[in-house]
């Protein structure tokens, strides 16, 4: 505030003196002492009023190309200078009390829209075409740091997930004791151990005891460290590390989704960039591209590969993830909603890592929760709310630090919108809602 009375005298005191003077001027040439008195004391209220017009005008033309939420302040400084002059100078009361109201509304609808959450809306990112089997190991290992955890340099800050998600259950820092996944420190060395457990079954899928035996019927098991990272991506249900199944599966089932497939749909290219990376980091000469790319291919149908330089693969360094004119279906895929939720009505929405999205039923029961600290008030304002600011509210058995934090960036206003409507239908013992 002290700021903004600086700025407003510095800009205006030249038209601070002139008013003052020509005030002074016709007060003055008053003989009567009764309209002198009054006319004193309208000066003094005139120039009180052309101070807090000069602040409205300086906070104005200071936050208007800024990020700043201080724009109403300009407009609620103005309608309170047009009701006090209305009140004090009768041959303008009428005028200034109309003007007063109409910047009251103003003010009042600029407020609340600055209050809404602010999705910043836009146009996709242009597509870049990457061609991975052309980098060195030093630009494959970058471009798997941006698929995994959102750009270079980002792999220790916490909260930092890429096109990959793979942080969202994964720990890649040594010592990190990581209670949804295996921590992925050390997996370089650690691959061709996991291929010496009994219960792997090495050249023998008929033994295993897990809900998938094999990636697709004679592709078999892998022979080496490699080709165990890449099963363990193409098929997280072939193997399952002990201690991290789903509940209630005697680790049969992974919870862990194939990153090959929807809502992530990692090319052959970004594989090899994300494995690369995992050799870097520690030091470790990483595999040739072409024997990464032949592990998968081992272990991915050629018909289930995402199609190289499509859609699919458009940089790791891609912003908007929907625009909302999706169909509702290949929207919650893009936003990657089914790696972690189940959501009924959505095509392989069965994400075990998050709850259940039966948000119709669940967010009244939410907002009711006596430890629910956040801000809405209406189910569709506390689904808004779940998704730009999840730890606001964080449900029962699930952790938080869990869902991305940045979909008020990676979503526009209309995708966000759209998703809040589906989820907010979703009622149970209902019928689902329609999809656009």
């Amino acid at each position: 505030m002290v700021e903004l009375m600086g700025r407003a005298i510095g800009m205006g005191w030249p038209v601070l003196l002139m008013l003052v003077g020509l005030l002074l001027y016709f007060q003055v040439s008053i003989s009567d002492p009764v309209k002198k008195k009054r006319a004193s004391f309208q000066t003094l209220i005139g120039i009180l009023c052309a101070f807090l017009a000069l602040m409205a005008i300086s906070n104005y033309t200071h936050n208007f190309e800024g990020e700043s939420r201080l724009l109403p302040v300009s407009l609620v400084m103005i309608t309170i200078m047009s009701f006090v002059m209305g009140l004090y100078f009768p041959n303008i009361s009428a005028l200034m009390k109309i003007g007063g109201f109409m910047f009251f509304v103003a003010a009042a609808l600029s407020g609340y829209g600055n209050w809404l959450p602010q999705v910043e809306g836009g146009f996709p990112p242009p597509v870049v075409k990457l061609d991975f089997q052309s980098m060195s190991s030093q630009q494959l290992g970058d471009e798997g740091e941006k698929i995994i955890f959102g750009g270079i340099g980002q792999s220790k800050t916490q909260g930092a997930i890429g096109k990959g998600q793979c942080p969202l259950c994964h720990g890649f820092q040594q010592g990190f004791l990581s209670e949804r996944a295996p921590n992925l420190y050390g997996i370089p060395d650690r691959a061709i151990e996991r291929l010496k457990e009994p219960n792997y079954h090495m050249n023998n899928v008929a033994a295993r005891t897990t809900e998938q035996k094999e990636a697709f019927p004679g592709s078999g098991t892998a022979t080496n460290a490699q080709e165990y990272i890449a099963e363990s991506h193409a098929c997280p249900s072939c193997f399952v590390v002990t201690g991290f199944g789903v509940k209630g599966s005697n680790d049969g089932t992974s919870p862990m989704p194939k990153i090959h497939k929807p809502p992530i749909s990692l090319t052959i290219g970004e594989l090899a960039a994300v494995d690369t990376w995992m050799y870097t980091r520690e030091g470790k000469e990483a595999p040739a591209y072409d024997v990464i790319a032949t592990s998968y291919e081992k272990f991915i149908p050629e018909a289930d590969r995402p199609a190289a330089g499509g859609e699919e693969e458009k940089g790791a360094g891609g912003n908007i993830l929907a625009d909302g004119s999706e169909p509702t279906d290949k929207l919650f895929m893009k936003a990657g909603c089914p790696a972690c939720h189940t959501i009924p009505g959505i095509q392989d929405a069965v994400g075990k890592v998050g709850p259940l999205l039966m948000e119709g039923s669940n967010a009244p029961n939410r907002l009711k929760d006596p430890t629910y600290k956040g801000k809405a008030k209406s189910p569709k304002e506390y689904i808004t709310e779940s998704i730009l600011n999840p730890s606001a509210y964080v449900v029962k058995d699930f952790p938080d630090n869990q869902m991305p934090k940045d979909f008020g960036v990676r979503l526009t206003g209309g995708a966000l919108n759209k998703i809040v409507d589906y989820l907010a239908q979703l009622k149970e013992g209902q019928p689902l809602p329609p999809k656009e």
